[in-house]
């Protein structure tokens, strides 16, 4: 029991125009008035264009004459350059443990300032191994710290928290 539907992805033009009447726009942008869709697709026939339906919702719907082809061309060139414009937001991490010294600590801020300048979010994860688990409040200290040095450029979207072996905290960029 096969039903043959029609397929809905295809565009809305020519023949496939079903309406008692519509209203059609020139491909100039002129108003040509209320017509039958075979009329209008004579005068389309005659420019060697397309004629598109713009809007089904109107009463009665709006048809426009066009090179369709052109049209779909030029809306895909669009999306493309939307697409190249937009930034995703990535999470990076940097990774320490607690007793880290001052170089390397300085050497995470600066890392970390980078991803935030560049409009990533920043993981900053300390590591614990063993026993060094008992000195959780250093490790929130030196977060707190991170947080102040890099308030300029970050704000904290999610403050120090015990996780298993490590303790994080999510520095999101400053608008």
């Amino acid at each position: 029991m096969s039903e043959k539907r029609p397929n809905r992805d295809l565009p809305v033009i020519n023949e496939r125009i079903r309406f008692p009447k519509i209203r059609v726009i020139d491909s100039d942008g002129s108003q040509l008035g209320i017509m039958l869709p075979r009329d209008a697709l004579q005068l389309a026939d005659e420019k060697e264009l397309d004629l598109v339906l713009v809007s089904d919702k109107a009463d009665p719907p709006v048809c426009r004459i066009m090179d369709y082809g052109k049209f779909k061309f030029e809306q895909e060139k669009k999306a493309r350059e939307a697409k190249k414009k937009q930034h995703t937001v990535d999470v990076k991490e940097v990774k320490m443990r607690y007793k880290i010294e001052q170089h390397d600590y300085n050497v995470r801020i600066r890392q970390a300032k980078g991803f935030l300048e560049d409009g990533d979010k920043v993981k900053a994860t300390i590591m614990f191994r063993g026993r060094e688990i008992q000195h959780s409040d250093m490790a929130e200290e030196l977060l707190k710290r991170m947080a102040t040095d890099l308030q300029e450029v970050a704000e904290v979207q999610q403050a120090p928290k015990r996780e298993g072996r490590n303790m994080m905290m999510l520095l999101a960029p400053k608008k």
